[in-house]
């Protein structure tokens, strides 16, 4: 381990020397390395220095041109392009392959600096800096150069009265009167560019919601009178004269016209042949002489009805709708003057459908500390299987996973094969009718599954499930998954004679190959605000309950404790209720940094024909994304130590019925795609009941003293479609060692290629952990 981290620092720095020595190597005799611009703002009043900070990161990300692209301090694409021969024209295949992914060098004379301080300058007067100064000089070291610019905000001009001057007797007066009370500008705030603009959008998209079709925001004119004196500004809203009239009216929907199988020709969208225009529901006119599409279906997605005011709302909603129904490739809609009516438009929806059948074929490799694997994947779909926007999906998979490290065991080797098909349809197919959000298309799902999975020298498991249910979004940020049905049927075969020797002396081997039969409703409940990258605090939790088996149990009298077990078709079932919830907080630092925690609960109860959760419902902790410095399935229950089977044959499946995890961890940029985190992460599983086979298992009282606890840092290389993700993490606290000894702190020991190897975790995946 020291060596290979030794190889990786000399090659680090190897690089970075390799980098520093040839970016220069194409600039010409008197010509340098733009390396780019500051801001320096010189204010006269105290500030926030954060907030200096950022106003001054805002001006500078306005300079141009950018430097060239970094990574760890240095510009990496240059360095490609100087391979490919630099401002060399040659056709060697290697080389302009090299500069393709590279750029050129960014140079000083590149820069126009007046420009640059005008538009500082201009920015600084959008917020109302009116008397704002820029001036700049250039920084030279040797082969490179910087600009540095000096800003002078001065004093910031305020509001000091807002007025209308609106014809309060026409329509649209009234309608832009009736919400001046909502206006971004207000009193006493700062002059600002951006908030006029926000504002004339604002009575844009309620005008619009009133039928006003043809009004835009530039309509709306902001008068500023800067003239009074003493920093201050009067504001008059009013709407331009040269307006047209058409502008001013509101408009009515007219006919509205549907082309759900419209093919895109070389003239672009153009109206075709309407002999087959067919009425539905005297509201909309479709055009569909194939019937590739239930007319009712569609018309639920259309929210406007003809007569009333067009608005906005009903716009934006129908289109999303048609979208996300997933079965068509583009959605196309016109308004056009109705020539029956004044003020009247008609709407025309081409849909030009996705291609009914598709086919995407996958294979993934699959790596961990001691396994290695690949899976392949083979995914059919059928679009609007039933003329209702429906889709079918068949997958077919298959994989294997080997042990190529540590010491062979009967659990170490697989191969899996199955498939599952699945029907969703973009509606609630239910008794009753009800519409959780107009907003958002609910679906109906029906999901049925197999799979075959052979440990080769140990046992076949044969795993069937089947799931029905709801999903459903009541705004942006939360979601809701109602499973009305879930059934999973596992029945182990063929296990082999090594095995059942190997589970007398590990009982919880034992667990693995017992039948499993669970039924029952579920639901999952999801909110999230981390999409505001505006908020300093963002959330986002996942709370769920699964239940099984509980009304049959209960009529049928199912009891373990008197050895009365009950079945159905002739297996015994699982009787339990599941509840877990998943809570994590983001805390914004900085530009490039934050603080992310989680804290993760999972509590259950099995009771009547179960003693315990069954085997796939328990919980376990560890891996690369809960406790990173153990290993998977490697920590509990409780302060019990990990199963061995053999000499120093480790066997990681340790399970529970309760689960505590907390992890915070936090990240922050280092260069271009490069980011890095240090983490701290606790947890554990308990069992509801005591196992004489996990002594220390069952949750008790002191639970809090039997959390595993370890830390580390890792790097992350983000590249927009793909993040990689390295962890290095340490245990600091075992919970199956002896009480008082369970901090391992003073273990620690990085010299010691013994400790090292037995707590030096490396995990490698894909993605953050949370």
């Amino acid at each position: 381990m020291r060596n290979r981290i030794r190889s990786i620092i000399a090659f680090t720095l190897f690089i970075t020397v390799l980098f520093s020595c040839s970016s220069t190597k194409y600039i010409a005799e008197g010509e340098k390395l733009y390396t780019g611009g500051e801001v320096d703002l010189k204010l006269d009043t105290a500030i926030n220095p954060q907030r200096k900070l950022a106003f001054e990161e805002n001006l500078a990300s306005l300079l141009m041109p950018k430097p060239n692209k970094k990574a760890l301090g240095v510009p990496w694409k240059l360095l490609f392009w100087n391979m490919g021969g630099g401002y060399d024209t040659s056709k060697n295949l290697v080389r302009k392959f090299l500069k393709k992914q590279g750029e050129a060098p960014v140079l000083l004379s590149d820069v126009n600096r007046e420009y640059n301080e005008n538009l500082l300058r201009n920015r600084m007067e959008n917020i109302g800096f009116f008397n704002a100064s820029v001036s700049s000089d250039t920084i030279i070291k040797g082969k490179y150069a910087s600009v540095l610019y000096t800003a002078v905000p001065r004093k910031i001009y305020r509001i000091n009265s807002l007025s209308y001057s609106i014809d309060s007797t026409s329509h649209i007066g009234k309608d832009i009167l009736s919400v001046k009370d909502e206006s971004l500008l207000k009193v006493g705030s700062n002059y600002s560019l951006d908030v006029i603009i926000s504002e004339r959008e604002r009575i844009d998209n309620s005008l619009k919601n009133k039928g006003y079709y043809y009004f835009n925001p530039d309509n709306i004119l902001v008068e500023v009178d800067s003239t009074i004196g003493n920093h201050k500004v009067n504001m008059y809203v009013t709407v331009k004269p040269e307006t047209t009239k058409q502008a001013k009216e509101p408009q009515r929907i007219g006919n509205i016209y549907v082309y759900p199988n419209y093919t895109l020709g070389s003239q672009g969208y153009t109206r075709r042949n309407s002999r087959n225009m067919e009425l539905y529901n005297k509201n909309i006119h479709f055009v569909d002489p194939k019937n590739t599409f239930r007319k009712k279906v569609l018309a639920n997605h259309i929210f406007f009805e003809k007569g009333e005011l067009y608005n906005r709302y009903d716009h934006n909603q129908t289109i999303n709708h048609l979208v996300n129904l997933n079965t068509f490739k583009f959605v196309k809609n016109n308004f056009e003057n109705s020539p029956d009516s004044a003020n009247t438009l008609d709407v025309y929806y081409y849909l030009t459908p996705l291609p009914k059948r598709s086919i995407r074929f996958e294979i993934l490799a699959k790596t961990a500390t001691v396994y290695n694997g690949s899976e392949a994947n083979v995914t059919w779909s059928l679009r609007n299987a039933f003329k209702g926007a429906e889709t079918v999906t068949l997958n077919v998979f298959g994989g294997y996973e080997t042990q190529t490290g540590g010491k062979v065991n009967l659990n170490s080797a697989y191969y899996r094969y199955g498939a599952e098909l699945g029907i969703t349809w973009p509606r609630l197919l239910s008794p009753y009718k009800w519409a959780p959000s107009k907003r958002f298309i609910p679906k109906t799902y029906l999901k049925v599954g197999y799979e075959f999975l052979n440990r080769r020298t140990a046992y076949v498991l044969n795993s069937s499930t089947l799931s029905y249910g709801y999903m459903w979004k009541e705004n942006d940020q939360k979601q809701h998954d109602l499973t009305l049905a879930e059934i999973i049927y596992v029945q182990p075969r063929n296990i082999s004679a090594d095995y059942q020797a190997q589970m007398d002396t590990v009982p919880t081997l034992k667990r693995i190959v017992d039948p499993q039969f669970s039924f029952g409703p579920n639901y999952t409940y999801t909110f999230t605000n981390s999409m505001d990258q505006n908020r300093k605090h963002t959330f986002y939790f996942k709370g769920g309950v699964n239940l099984s088996g509980n009304v049959l149990g209960l009529i049928q009298g199912a009891s373990y404790k008197n050895d009365e077990t009950r079945t159905l078709f002739g297996t015994v079932y699982s009787q339990f209720v599941r509840v877990e919830g998943d809570f994590r907080h983001y805390m914004k630092l900085g530009k490039s940094s934050q603080l992310a925690s989680r804290l993760m609960i999972g509590t259950s109860y099995s009771y009547g024909n179960s003693y315990s959760l069954p085997y796939l419902k328990q919980y376990y902790t560890g891996g690369p994304n809960g406790l990173r410095s153990f290993r998977a399935r490697a920590v509990g229950p409780g302060s019990s130590a990990p199963e061995n089977i053999g000499a120093n044959n480790y066997f990681a499946d340790q399970t529970g019925d309760f689960k505590l995890e907390l992890n915070t961890e936090y990240r922050s940029k280092l260069a271009g795609f490069v980011h890095w985190a240090a983490f701290v992460d606790a947890g554990n599983v308990w069992l509801q009941r005591t196992d004489n086979n996990k002594p220390g298992g069952r949750l008790s009282k002191e639970f809090l003293s039997e959390l595993a606890v370890g830390g580390g840092a890792g790097l992350r290389f983000d590249f927009d479609f793909l993040i990689i993700r390295t962890d290095l993490a340490v245990p600091f606290r075992v919970p199956y060692l002896p009480k008082g000894e369970r901090w391992v702190f003073k273990d620690i020991d990085l010299k010691s290629s013994k400790w090292r190897r037995e707590n030096l975790i490396f995990n490698l995946a894909i993605g953050y952990p949370f």
